[in-house]
């Protein structure tokens, strides 16, 4: 159903140019490359200024405050983006940012980041022994002044150079009630996963959506206190039991998914806790609305026990590693492309077709896509539940670049959109072969073979890329 559902887009509509007039708030603790752990909330004006308001914490489920940031500038939008579909390029432009800190250890620790790697113009940002004052605002950012003190922080609003907004309705799910509900979510730009290059990385993905303050998905409790905050009350999020990791059964995305490198997907990963196995089927699409299929991959191998994360606290490290890779090419680009590698590299070449799925198990993975079999990856997991009750499954961010997290060092520090759990640990994953092709009529009044969307990335490499 779930799947189905994806298919059909949900009824979602987005609209070129966006309008972004009022208030988006995270839905929940965000995490993002580091770890950081943040909440947000942004609010745009109709002649274009912006106020955003960053909150960050020190735990992962946004309890502890640590400090929060005012950001206060300009945005453009421009014309469609040539590179991400459905996307919307911008300009941005910063007036002044300041930072209230939420104690004293928040205030020695960043104003020994900033005074340690900033410029000449922000070595003295804060004297040693500067008391904390509860309230005050410290600018580290202006304009006016051309002081810019952000570096030491990571802090950059690139994801304000990208922006999508999507619209659609939520059925009413209280007794006695019937029709929907306006839901409006709000994509930006991605966060770069290496420290070192978010600074002047230029989006091509998105990260985690917010939604208007107005138009969300019922039930949020998290809404309401984050529109209501502000910098010196920043949100305390409700306290929300920690959960073992169960990873048996099966699990699909929740929406079309977009990630750098311009790839729209959807997953779908069956985990066999009896004996640590995996499947996992990944289609790739060439639209925002995962409609017009371009590949599919079918992955299979097995896994590690897991252990606490020591980087990023709620999470679980886990080892996977990607034994058998099957391919089917679904569109005629693909096809070409196949049949264009070197012998050897990726199936029985020149034998590749439309719809057709090949084993590239024998050939040790496929150059053309970059695969490499067999390969062994780093990964980060955890589970939560969301307003719903339903099991979520967060897996590790890919690395922006392409790369593989193929050693310990390399393991991703934030998440990719949550899957939800749609069978439990019972069900046996050839069940899922019902779901492949879906039944459609064609002109002839026969019954036509389509393709259903479920897409290829956690595991292997992304299209064009290649694994080290």
């Amino acid at each position: 159903q779930q799947l189905r559902h994806l298919q059909d887009s949900a009824g979602i509509a987005a609209r070129l140019p966006p309008r972004l007039e009022g208030r988006w708030v995270s839905t929940g603790c965000e995490v993002r490359p580091g770890p950081e752990f943040l909440t947000r909330s942004y609010l745009f004006y109709a002649n274009r200024l912006f106020k955003a308001l960053q909150f960050y914490y020190w735990d992962p489920s946004c309890r502890d405050p640590s400090y929060s940031l005012v950001i206060k500038g300009k945005l453009r939008l421009r014309q469609a983006s040539w590179i991400t579909r459905g996307a919307t390029e911008a300009d941005y432009h910063l007036h002044k940012v300041g930072i209230v800190f939420h104690s004293q250890k928040a205030m020695r620790e960043v104003a020994s980041w900033i005074n340690q790697t900033s410029g000449e113009g922000c070595s003295g940002f804060l004297p040693p022994g500067r008391s904390w004052a509860p309230g005050a605002l410290y600018e580290v950012l202006s304009a006016k002044t051309e002081r810019d003190c952000t570096a030491a922080l990571g802090f950059a609003m690139h994801e304000l150079s990208l922006v999508r907004v999507e619209r659609h309705y939520q059925p009413l799910l209280q007794l006695q009630q019937s029709g929907s509900q306006l839901v409006e979510e709000l994509y930006l730009g991605d966060i770069h996963t290496d420290w070192g290059e978010r600074l002047h990385y230029r989006p091509t993905g998105y990260q985690r959506p917010m939604q208007s303050a107005l138009h969300h998905v019922h039930p949020c409790p998290t809404c309401g206190i984050i529109s209501r905050a502000d910098e010196h009350h920043p949100p305390i999020l409700p306290a929300r039991a920690a959960l073992p990791m169960q990873l048996s059964g099966s699990w699909v995305s929740t929406h079309c998914e977009v990630r750098p490198a311009v790839l729209f997907l959807t997953r779908y990963f069956t985990f066999h806790g009896n004996n640590h196995t995996w499947e996992g089927h990944y289609y790739h699409y060439s639209d925002p609305l995962c409609r017009q299929p371009t590949f599919t991959i079918y992955a299979s191998g097995h896994y590690t026990q897991g252990i606490p994360s020591s980087k990023v606290r709620g999470g679980t490290e886990l080892a996977f590693k990607v034994t058998q890779a099957r391919v089917t090419p679904m569109d005629q680009v693909t096809v070409v492309m196949l049949n264009s590698s070197e012998p050897g590299s990726c199936g029985l070449a020149g034998s590749w077709s439309a719809g057709v799925e090949q084993d590239i198990t024998p050939t040790n993975g496929c150059l053309a896509l970059g695969i490499k079999l067999p390969h062994t990856e780093y990964e980060l997991f955890k589970t939560e539940q969301d307003t719903q009750e339903r099991s979520l499954l967060y897996i590790g961010e890919r690395p922006t670049d392409g790369s593989s997290p193929d050693s310990p060092d390399k393991r991703p520090t934030s998440y990719q959109a949550p899957l939800v759990q749609c069978a439990a640990a019972s069900q046996e994953f050839s069940n899922y072969i019902s779901l492949k092709y879906v039944g459609r009529k064609n002109a002839n009044g026969n019954e036509a073979l389509k393709p259903f969307p479920v897409a290829f990335l956690l595991f292997i490499a992304l299209l064009f890329l290649r694994w080290d």
